[in-house]
């Protein structure tokens, strides 16, 4: 049985053509995560480290690794929005994830609307059609086992005001399928699309 496992321990190395933690933990929803600097200027940027932690408030969160402009402007501002990224959003989602100087807009570079929001200074994706606008609650740098700091940085924050297109609601239940949401695979570019074709329904034990 031992000799059907492929067995790795990360310090030294997985021996095989890509990492597959990324592959395995996945697919992953994809943060599309908005901020503005103290100057007002826009960053959009994906993180495929992302989810949803807590229901009542609503808590959301990233990991960035590494410093990047999303946490900078994040912890100078104190908000971020989040956008859904759908298959009809597909390529500009992938155009806002270019390594680009800071001053530039990733909105513009991926020809995109950048919505006002009502509670936060960060715009939303006009075109997705769901998007969270979110406070700052925690920002905490990842630690090894042996307490060691690691240059990635987490950000969670609360979700104050929710955007959802009517299309997706049908009798009072957001359809996630409807939307094509996408996922972040393994690999150097693997992404799925969620569809209806996907759906089993399973309830809890009472």
């Amino acid at each position: 049985m031992a000799d059907d496992m492929h067995y790795y321990e990360p310090a030294t190395g997985h021996g095989l053509a890509h990492d597959p933690f990324n592959s395995i933990v996945g697919p992953r929803p994809i943060g599309w995560i908005s901020s503005v600097d103290r100057d007002g200027r826009r960053n959009l940027a994906p993180y495929s480290f992302f989810n949803a932690f807590n229901y009542v408030p609503p808590i959301v969160g990233f990991c960035s690794i590494g410093y990047k402009d999303s946490v900078r402007n994040v912890e100078a501002t104190g908000e971020f929005g989040w956008s859904l990224s759908t298959f009809a959003l597909a390529e500009a989602m992938n155009q806002s994830c270019a390594a680009v100087a800071p001053g530039v807009d990733e909105f513009d570079l991926a020809g995109l609307t950048a919505a006002p929001s009502r509670r936060i200074g960060a715009p939303r994706v006009g075109e997705s059609p769901v998007s969270f606008e979110c406070r700052l609650t925690q920002l905490v740098r990842l630690k090894t086992a042996a307490g060691r700091d690691v240059d990635s940085w987490m950000v969670f924050g609360e979700v104050v005001a929710v955007h959802i297109d009517r299309s997706l609601i049908v009798d009072g239940v957001y359809r996630t399928a409807a939307a094509e949401p996408i996922l972040r695979g393994g690999g150097p570019g693997d992404y799925f699309k969620v569809s209806e074709a996907q759906k089993f329904v399973m309830m809890r034990p009472r």
